[in-house]
C-alpha cells in the first residue's frame, strides 16, 4: 500500500491549527518537525549538548507533515488545505512559507516515517509522553507515563503550548479534582490530570475526529475510566462545575469562552489557558480579567505563554455583600 506524504513548510505558531487542518482533510496523523521543540533539552538524541542560541538563532521554518493513503485523492483536497491555511492569517497567525510538497511513499517508508519522529520525551518533571509501541523504564519511582500512539493524535503532545499546559496543571493539581478539558485533541492533557490524581475529568471537542482518536489514546493508558469525553463548542452549554479547567486553544478562540470559564469555575479554582502566542497575551488577559479573573502565574516558552488564573477574592466577596 502506498502513501502520499504532504509536508507543509510553516511557523511553530502555526503547527497546531495546520494540523488540525491537514487531520479534518483526511490525514491518519501528522509529524512535526520544529527546532523550538528541542531547544528545551540540553543534550539531542545522541548524547551531544546542544548549542541552544545557535538553535534559537535558526530560521523559524517548521515542517508540517501529514500521511494520507492512497484512496484519497490529495490532489483535489490542495487546493481546500492551502485555502484555509492561508485564512489563519486572520486570526493573527503568522504561517510563514506556506510551501506545500507532495511525495509518494511506500508502506515500509510510512512506518519508519512515523518513528523517526517519535522517542519518549520528558516533559516535565514528572510527565513523560512515550510512544505505544515502545517498551520504556521509569528513570524515577514517581515517573508518570504518558502513552501515545502518533497514528492517533494530533502530533506528538510535545509541543510548547502542550508543554505549559502540562506544567501548569502539574503546579495546581493536588489530588481529588473534577477538571474541564477544552480542546481535547489527542486527549494528553486529560491523560495528565487522571496521572497527576484528578478525581474525574470532562473534555470537550468540537471535532468529532479530536473525541474519536482522543478516546482511542484513553484505551492506551491506564486508569482513565474516570475521563468522559463527548463533542462540545468550547463550554457552551456545559453545566458541570469544575475544580480546574485547562484549554490549549488559539488565543481568539480562548477569548470566546471567559463567561463560561468564569462561571463554572469553583471559588477557589484554577483556569488554565495556553497556546498563546506573545503579541496576543495582553489582549487574553485583559478580556479574563475583564470578566472577574486574576492572573497567578505566566508560563513562557520562547514565544508562547499560558496563564495560570483564579477567580477575584475581593469581587466575590463584593458581590456577596452587595
Amino acid at each position: 500500500m502506498e502513501w502520499t506524504e504532504v509536508k507543509v513548510i510553516a511557523t511553530s505558531e502555526a503547527v497546531e491549527a495546520i494540523s488540525n487542518i491537514l487531520i479534518e482533510n483526511g490525514a491518519s496523523g501528522v509529524a512535526i518537525e520544529d527546532d523550538l521543540d528541542i531547544a528545551h533539552y540540553e543534550v539531542d538524541e545522541f548524547g551531544e549538548i546542544l548549542d541552544k542560541e545557535k538553535l534559537m538563532r535558526h530560521n523559524e521554518d517548521v515542517n508540517i507533515t501529514a500521511y494520507f493513503p492512497e484512496v484519497m485523492n490529495v490532489i483535489e483536497l490542495l487546493p481546500e488545505i492551502k485555502s484555509r491555511i492561508s485564512q489563519l492569517t486572520e486570526f493573527g497567525l503568522d504561517i510563514g512559507k506556506n510551501e506545500v510538497v507532495l511525495q509518494a511513499i511506500e508502506e515500509e517508508g510510512w512506518a519508519d516515517a512515523w518513528k523517526k519522529y517519535y522517542a519518549p520525551k520528558r516533559l516535565t518533571r514528572f510527565l513523560t509522553v512515550v510512544p505505544s509501541w515502545v517498551n520504556y523504564e521509569k528513570e524515577v519511582e514517581d515517573e508518570q507515563l504518558i502513552f501515545l500512539d502518533p497514528g492517533m493524535a494530533f502530533g506528538t503532545g510535545t509541543h510548547p503550548t502542550t508543554r505549559l499546559s502540562l506544567q501548569a496543571l502539574e503546579s495546581v493539581l493536588r489530588k481529588g479534582e473534577v477538571v474541564l478539558d477544552v480542546g481535547v485533541g489527542s486527549g494528553v492533557l486529560s491523560i495528565a490530570a487522571s496521572l497527576l490524581g484528578a478525581k474525574e475529568i470532562f473534555a470537550y471537542d468540537l471535532d468529532e475526529v479530536a473525541v474519536n482518536r482522543a478516546k482511542e489514546n484513553f484505551a492506551l493508558n491506564p486508569k482513565c475510566e474516570n475521563i468522559h469525553v463527548d463533542k462540545g463548542n468550547l463550554l457552551q452549554g456545559v453545566t458541570q462545575k469544575a475544580d480546574v479547567i485547562v484549554a490549549n486553544i488559539l488565543a481568539d478562540i480562548l477569548i470566546l469562552m471567559t463567561k463560561d470559564a468564569y462561571r463554572l469555575l469553583d471559588e477557589n479554582g484554577k483556569l488554565i489557558l495556553s497556546g498563546i502566542i506573545s503579541e496576543k497575551l495582553s489582549m487574553v488577559r485583559e478580556e479574563f480579567e475583564t470578566v472577574g479573573f486574576v492572573i497567578e502565574q505566566v508560563l513562557t516558552s520562547g514565544e508562547w505563554n499560558a496563564l495560570v488564573l483564579s477567580k477575584n477574592k475581593d469581587e466575590q466577596n463584593g458581590m456577596v455583600g452587595g
